[in-house]
């Protein structure tokens, strides 16, 4: 579809929901005793859903798109929001999110996340993320069930002016852009780059841990990175999303900026969950190979790595932990026992699915939350030894970095795991990522793996227009 037939479905489009919420505002208005969801939608052609999103002015902005790029959404604006402001164990957020969503439309989906762990004091870099923010977009454009369409939504609580929210939500459509934007502004020259820890601490302290394992205290345990580039002026966070390079590459896509200039970005290859009614799918997503710095292809980083023993028992961690936690909440649960190898642009990994069925009294997004994350892939195994040492060893706090993030409503739900994440604060970028530390380790080895989970974010800033 060339750009003039998109521009003109959009407008189409946009047209179609004008009238529909002109329509809605020549009926009476009904009191209701309870908050009501009123939805608006039409049908869309083909659509550059980032494009579309960082033609628009209205904020938050979010986008999701899924690991197979079978759905996506782009939302602007807000209808709805639910926000866990309280510190506290992750569980406890995960059980207010599960309340509030039962006082929500069962077809509304929000999307958002959590941070990593909420007993950690959130700092200042992370000031416009709560420890949980999910959102229901005032206008999206998604793709769903092969699909594109345009929506736009309304919560009306009880004793709302509904009028006066028909008129601004009329408003909101008038001033959509139907078009592409003009060119976003280019990412800055970058001015300077520092690590915390810096790589004599990070070597350090993965000596530190590895004297745990001798010690039997522990089996496995992910230590992470922040890499901070400054810039030479505000980086427009929206870029990420643009000019992520890969387009073929097996990952999620999440973007949140919920105020101008401050965003989180994650192109992650790692699903936390997808839960379809009581079907639940998760997978275990361990052991890593760098292909740059075995000049392998992916034949090659496949047999390294289904021949590795440490990256094998890596993994063997991951799957057994996933198993062992789902059995309490779940039946019929079905572990792939082959292995096979996810393949990305620099980095290969293995990798195996896991379906099961949770039981009926455990069939919601707060239990199995509670029981996946953090996963070992981020965390480590035993869970709870490993979160206090990376509370304990970490010189930075994770905020949302391997934090769960997706979208849920409440009879579907999806999460991924926000690694190879990016957090843009005006002028400055954080990067983050970790590497899985088991008996055998080397230091300098997980160092170079940091870094090449971080290239592909790396190499955005870096291109010139």
């Amino acid at each position: 579809m060339s750009a003039d037939d998109s521009f003109f479905m959009m407008q189409k489009a946009l047209q179609l929901l004008e009238d529909s919420v002109k329509t809605a505002l020549q009926q009476p208005s009904v009191e209701h005793g309870e908050a009501v969801l009123e939805s608006f939608r039409a049908p869309l052609g083909e659509v550059d859903a980032a494009k579309w999103l960082s033609a628009q002015n209205l904020f938050p902005k979010l986008f999701w798109m899924n690991r197979e790029k079978s759905e996506w959404i782009a939302g602007i604006g807000e209808a709805d929001r639910i926000e866990i402001s309280e510190c506290g164990p992750n569980d406890q957020s995960f059980l207010l999110l599960e309340e509030a969503m039962q006082q929500k439309n069962p077809h509304a989906r929000y999307i958002g996340g959590f941070c990593f762990n909420n007993l950690q004091k959130q700092n200042d870099l992370w000031k416009a993320f709560s420890p949980g923010l999910f959102i229901l977009p005032l206008v999206s454009v998604e793709y769903r069930d092969g699909q594109a369409s345009i929506s736009c939504s309304l919560w009306l609580k009880p004793g709302d002016d509904r009028q006066k929210a028909l008129e601004n939500l009329l408003c909101s459509i008038s001033a959509l852009s139907a078009g592409d934007a003009t060119e976003s502004a280019a990412i800055p020259e970058m001015t300077q780059v520092s690590y915390c820890p810096d790589k004599a601490q990070w070597v350090e302290n993965c000596e530190t841990i590895l004297r745990k394992f001798h010690e039997g205290k522990l089996d496995k345990m992910i230590l992470a990175r922040q890499t901070e580039l400054a810039f030479a002026g505000k980086v427009p966070a929206i870029r990420f999303l643009l000019d992520y390079p890969f387009p073929e590459n097996s990952t999620y896509r999440f973007y949140l900026e919920p105020v101008e200039g401050h965003a989180f970005i994650s192109f992650t290859p790692e699903r936390l969950y997808r839960r379809d009614g009581d079907m639940l799918d998760t997978e275990a997503l361990a052991g890593t190979v760098t292909k740059g710095s075995i000049e392998a292809d992916d034949h090659a980083a496949s047999e390294l790595l289904l021949n590795s023993e440490k990256d094998m028992r890596e993994h063997r961690f991951v799957m057994d932990t996933i198993y062992r936690e789902l059995q309490p909440v779940c039946s019929d649960i079905d572990m792939q026992e082959e292995v096979g190898v996810l393949q990305l642009n620099r980095l290969a990994h293995l990798y195996a699915r896991c379906r099961a069925r949770l039981l009926p009294e455990f069939c919601n997004d707060s239990t199995v939350l509670r029981q996946l994350h953090p996963t070992p892939a981020v965390g480590g195994v035993p869970r709870e030894e490993a979160m206090a040492l990376i509370l304990s060893t970490e010189p930075f706090g994770r905020g949302w970095y391997a934090g769960p993030v997706g979208w849920l409503s409440s009879d579907a739900a999806e999460f991924a795991v926000g690694i190879r994440s990016a957090l843009v604060n005006e002028n400055r970028v954080f990067l983050y990522s970790g590497a899985g530390l088991v008996k055998g380790s080397d230091p300098e080895s997980e160092w170079e793996e940091v870094d090449q989970k971080i290239g592909d974010i790396l190499a955005i800033t870096q291109q010139t227009t």
